[in-house]
């Protein structure tokens, strides 16, 4: 019942920034355990970043000391703040909510950076 949507995607060029965000229904569902997945045409979906219920963060090591995952409970929304951004970023970036081991998936956002 819950709902995760993406937004922030775009065309960018290697070194240039994004913001994405997701917004969730439900009062205070950005307080769950959360993460951010990325998949490129043609590979698996992988891990990014999360942030867990008590605000800790992790992020893969591929994005590092790039990209930060953060939260904002009042707007029910969390972020991904992605800096320097290169070419092997492009990807479709889906955002993941878990409540109570309930996983729900956003649709996902476009992010293409063009060299």
């Amino acid at each position: 019942q819950v709902q995760l949507v993406e937004s922030g995607g775009g065309l960018v060029q290697v070194g240039g920034s994004l913001r994405l965000s997701c917004a969730a229904s439900g009062s205070d569902y950005s307080t769950n355990i959360m993460a951010w997945y990325r998949q490129a045409p043609g590979k698996e979906r992988e891990w990014v970043a999360g942030i867990n219920n008590n605000g800790l963060t992790y992020s893969a090591e591929s994005v590092k000391d790039r990209f930060t995952i953060s939260r904002d409970s009042a707007k029910n929304t969390v972020y991904l703040q992605m800096n320097n951004l290169k070419a092997e970023d492009t990807a479709v970036y889906y955002c993941m909510g878990n409540r109570g081991g309930i996983i729900v998936w956003g649709q996902g956002t476009q992010v293409t950076v063009s060299s």
